[in-house]
């Protein structure tokens, strides 16, 4: 029975166990395009052009908290339309930029070498991002890596492989230390 206690003691303190389901955000502020003006001409967005040449990509997580509710990064970050759907997920596009999402997942696949930012997502998104600032949502925002939290620019947070990032606003929701990719990750 102590064996047990020891290791629910441990997952607490590792920021294991169950996790704690979070709503997903209603409403129009919660509900945001993938494709700002620019991204949608497959025009350069900040320092990255829109290719259309197939690139290997590495993946990070990324999840965003607005008033403690989950915000969903959407599906076609940094891919310029015309897009094939197959449902909530984008399979192909016109182009695409170092740094995109195919799934409402909060997975963004970035090309290696790229040096990609939150602060470049949230700009090929389109999106606001400082910090007082996520999106729609005005307030401090805090900014965990690996479950740690991020101190300075949340833009600068690199976007590197397998990168855990919770950014929230409006309220705490424990962020995640890890996320578990799949096999092709």
């Amino acid at each position: 029975m102590l064996g047990g206690a020891v290791v629910v003691a441990l997952l607490g303190v590792l920021g294991g166990g169950a996790p704690i389901p979070t709503p997903i955000g209603v409403g129009p502020g919660y509900r945001l395009p993938a494709a700002p003006a620019a991204l949608m001409r497959g025009a350069p967005v900040g320092r990255f052009d829109c290719a259309t040449t197939p690139h290997a990509r590495t993946r990070a997580h990324v999840e965003l908290f607005a008033n403690r509710r989950v915000l969903l990064l959407p599906a076609g970050i940094g891919m310029a339309p015309p897009v094939v759907r197959d449902g909530a997920y984008v399979l192909l596009a016109r182009c695409s930029y170092a740094l995109r999402t195919t799934a409402p997942t909060g997975v963004v696949e970035v090309v290696p070498g790229s040096r990609a930012t939150v602060g470049d997502l949230f700009r090929v998104w389109g999106q606001p991002l400082r910090s007082s600032r996520l999106a729609g949502f005005r307030g401090h925002v805090h900014a965990y890596v690996a479950g740690k939290p991020w101190r300075g620019d949340v833009r600068a947070i690199p976007l590197r492989w397998h990168a855990q990032i919770v950014l929230e606003v409006g309220g705490y929701v424990r962020p995640h230390a890890l996320f578990l990719f799949g096999s092709s990750g």
